[in-house]
């Protein structure tokens, strides 16, 4: 059988098992247009607004299922406007690949028509990107290319690949066939870094289990689960991955992310035994590196990671174990414990002070978040997928919403431990899309309007997503950050809103506005009922700025310290 290259992409992609695909058209890339249309029975092509918008659907769609989310773009404002979701993606710890219609090989090296050289772009290096950037020029060897970035988005650390076509080769004839369906490789740990393992924990007095990062399948976190249950350890969950571990167990001990717990904060840093599984230990887990000191951490610290380069790259660990998660928590689940641990009322107090961190401040306005949230809580299923992008609005979903997730079969989190903005609307659409399960998306003003568009592309395919948009008129992180260092001396954080509602009904969902906190339970019901999405606007008074205090309240404190260093001075 010959066919033209085009085509014969669009073929290994469905041999690898990919089921949608999320890009914007572009003529560099129309042979494989032509191929999504012989294959249109196999394979769907969901056509977005803007290549930001489907770079963030195809890196949550590697989320949700653990196998690459795909992604096409044409040449360089495609690409570039695409890089968000595939840094999204690397720091996240993502399998994704991006495929890049280019020019044409014979036009290379000339500064031809938005030509961009994408190896230097997109990396790869620890701090680049992606983890491999290749160009396809033989189509004999697509099935070889295409194979290997699905290979390599999966194993290890995952994250993303980006494969660069030229347009002239992706007309030209050829025989090759696809190759069979890769998987993800499992690392195990070692017997003896296992015996180790159990040394240290019976060396311990307060040992303390950060578990997160890419990788895990619900198999993983019940293992996970077993493991924390017969030696009694209490467990945070990585940023951002707070569905590792179910938030409703009696051993859950809160989200180490941003906005963290004062107390768990300050149970980590005494612990004296630190087991981390699965995250790298970045800024945010880590609380801007203060949590655990890099590179010896005054706690002993066991880190297991899937991928080799990550372990004593930052923090130099007392035992590092390079294993993927299904095997290091299904080997960690038959070490055998103990009939007496010493920290039992350790793992209780951890759990009484999550517990307690749920109890909300008391702030001004009519919208009372917590309450939000309760609701959300309630009548959301079990299996919803909870997305955000990135803002103070974020925090209340991460502190209060108490997650299931893989534990009961799903994930239900989605959300850019990159902190990168626009993230929420498209990956709740994408989740709909994918799972057909109920996705609800937290967004603030400036958040939803990075990506607002995309609620096109749900109306064109019939996706439903409800949006929770938190309306205060300004891009709220950047004021808080403001006011606490430069008191009011308000720039560039205000901003002029359209009529979310309206917007939304433009777009084709129903589109409502809440100023009260006793309005929202109907329309959350009502969005639940509806066919089409949903868009709840909810006024949010400006003073409400974190789910600790308020606006004035971190002005007052700045001015404090400043007239404070005055006197002093």
């Amino acid at each position: 059988m010959t066919q033209i290259a085009g085509h014969l992409i669009v073929e290994c992609l469905v041999a690898q098992g990919a089921t949608h695909v999320f890009g914007v058209p572009g003529e560099s890339y129309l042979a494989v247009l032509d191929g999504f249309h012989a294959y249109r029975d196999r394979i769907r092509f969901i056509i977005n607004r803007q290549e930001g918008g489907a770079a963030y659907m195809a890196e949550a769609h590697g989320k949700l299922t653990g196998r690459p989310g795909v992604c096409f773009v044409t040449r360089g404002p495609g690409a570039t406007n695409a890089s968000i979701g595939v840094h999204t993606a690397f720091q996240d710890s993502t399998p994704m690949v991006l495929f890049v219609g280019d020019v044409a090989s014979d036009q290379r090296d000339r500064e031809a028509f938005q030509e961009v050289d994408y190896m230097n772009f997109f990396g790869p290096s620890t701090k680049g990107m992606a983890k491999r950037v290749e160009r396809i020029d033989d189509p004999e060897r697509i099935p070889e290319y295409v194979s290997r970035a699905f290979a390599t988005a999966m194993n290890g650390r995952p994250g993303p690949v980006v494969l660069v076509l030229p347009e002239d080769m992706l007309v030209k004839d050829t025989k090759a066939r696809p190759l069979p369906r890769v998987e993800a490789v499992q690392a195990w740990s070692d017997p003896g870094s296992l015996r180790e393992v159990r040394e240290m924990l019976l060396q311990s007095k307060k040992p303390f289990v950060i578990a997160g990062g890419g990788g895990w399948t619900p198999q993983a976190a019940q293992a996970l689960q077993r493991f924390a249950e017969n030696w009694k350890l209490p467990v945070g969950n990585a940023f951002r991955f707070q569905d590792t571990f179910d938030n409703h167990h009696p051993q859950y001990a809160g989200d180490v992310g941003i906005g963290l717990n004062p107390k768990l904060a300050a149970r980590i840093k005494e612990s004296d035994l630190i087991l981390a599984i699965g995250p790298r230990l970045g800024e945010m887990t880590t609380g801007g590196y203060t949590l655990l000191t890099p590179p010896k951490a005054a706690q002993k610290l066991i880190h297991i990671h899937a991928s080799a380069e990550e372990l004593n790259r930052v923090y130099q660990a007392d035992l590092a174990i390079n294993a993927t998660m299904n095997a290091a928590a299904r080997s960690l689940e038959v070490l055998t414990a103990p009939p007496e641990l010493p920290w039992a009322a350790w793992t209780e107090a951890a759990h009484a002070d999550y517990e307690g961190n749920l109890v909300p401040q008391k702030l001004p306005g009519n919208i009372d978040m917590p309450a939000i949230v309760g609701l959300l809580a309630r009548h959301l299923p079990e299996d919803a997928v909870m997305t955000n992008g990135a803002g103070n609005f974020a925090s209340w979903v991460h502190r209060f919403f108490k997650h299931h997730g893989l534990v009961k079969g799903h994930k239900t989190q989605l959300a850019p431990t990159v902190g990168s903005m626009g993230y929420g609307v498209p990956a709740g659409i994408a989740a709909n899309i994918v799972t057909g399960r109920v996705a609800l998306t937290m967004a603030g003003d400036g958040d939803f309007l990075m990506n607002g568009q995309e609620l096109a592309t749900a109306a064109q395919y019939g996706a439903k997503s409800i949006i929770v948009l938190l309306n205060n008129g300004m891009f709220g992180t950047i004021r808080m950050h403001q006011e606490r260092e430069y008191p009011q001396r308000v720039a560039g954080t205000e901003l002029a809103n359209p009529d979310f509602a309206g917007l939304a009904r433009a777009y084709g969902y129903a589109g409502v506005r809440i100023t009260r906190t006793e309005e929202f339970e109907a329309e959350l019901v009502a969005a639940l009922e509806r066919k089409q999405g949903t868009l709840i606007e909810v006024m949010l008074d400006p003073e409400v700025i974190t789910t600790r205090g308020s606006l004035s309240a971190i002005t007052e404190g700045a001015l404090k310290r400043k007239r404070d260093a005055g006197a002093t001075g």
